[in-house]
């Protein structure tokens, strides 16, 4: 699965629940709340004021080296 922008916070947890620090090292430490499972990754960096790209680029590597 490649993670892109328009990817569901919720989706990505379910099929990698050790990308959980990411966003909560972003700000997002309700991961379980309605609102934020049902966010796309760029709502949630956009709330948080972080780079979509760079955000991106962390949670696929992190997701490709669990292969």
């Amino acid at each position: 699965m490649t993670i892109t922008k328009d990817t569901i916070i919720g989706d990505i947890l379910k099929v990698a629940p050790q990308a959980a620090p990411i966003f909560m090292g972003i700000g997002m430490h309700c991961l379980g709340c309605p609102a934020s499972q049902g966010e796309t990754v760029e709502q949630a960096c956009k709330v948080h004021g972080v780079d979509v790209e760079a955000l991106l680029d962390k949670v696929n590597a992190l997701i490709g080296a669990v292969k």
